[in-house]
């Protein structure tokens, strides 16, 4: 059974990404693939260092939530990470584990390469194309394979819940989920 590890960069445990993701979860699961998910609320992921110590270790040299998430990833068939809009870009704890988890890659066996998922955002008003763009870099420079849906990746609700009332949005997002889930079963 394929697996497919689904990160909530929101510091609220029960906020609108991770409505979201419990959606996505569902699809996945409905078509036959295991789904985990996994928040960022209550962890710490520090920016990369650029020390390059992850080429000797294998895994990075910063103490914190990160490594135990990036074997996550790299034991996944395939991952999708939301997050929310700050000031019109993605949260710097999301950054912060996707340059560290491609640091990690890149400095070993390059896990990343081949493996299907992509981002989601989730905004009250604006910056959701900013944010998708800037973690679709990560995607597409570690050679991952990103499925599209009906619309862009993209979410609307700022009070916890409030995404729900945003039908196209969740619909198109459950739509990305099933490429996602459909596309690991075709490369697996």
């Amino acid at each position: 059974m394929a697996k497919i590890l689904l990160l909530s960069t929101s510091p609220r445990k029960n906020g609108n990404t991770m409505t979201i993701l419990a959606e996505m979860a569902k699809t996945i699961e409905e078509k036959g693939s295991e789904a985990e998910i996994v928040s960022f609320a209550g962890k710490e992921f520090r920016g990369c260092k650029a020390c390059y110590a992850c080429k000797k270790l294998g895994k990075c040299a910063i103490d914190d939530d990160a490594n135990g998430l990036i074997l996550k990833v790299k034991e996944a068939d395939g991952f999708i990470i939301g997050a929310p809009v700050y000031f019109g870009t993605a949260r710097g704890e999301a950054m912060n584990f996707l340059q560290r988890l491609a640091m990690v890659s890149y400095g070993g066996e390059r896990f990343l390469k081949g493996k299907v998922g992509g981002p989601f955002a989730v905004a009250r008003r604006g910056g959701h194309t900013a944010t998708i763009q800037e973690m679709l870099m990560f995607f597409f420079i570690n050679g991952m394979v990103v499925p599209g849906a009906d619309y862009w990746n993209m979410g609307f609700g700022r009070e916890p819940g409030e995404v729900e009332k945003d039908r196209e949005g969740m619909e198109n997002l459950k739509t990305f989920a099933a490429n996602v889930a459909d596309l690991v079963e075709k490369l697996k």
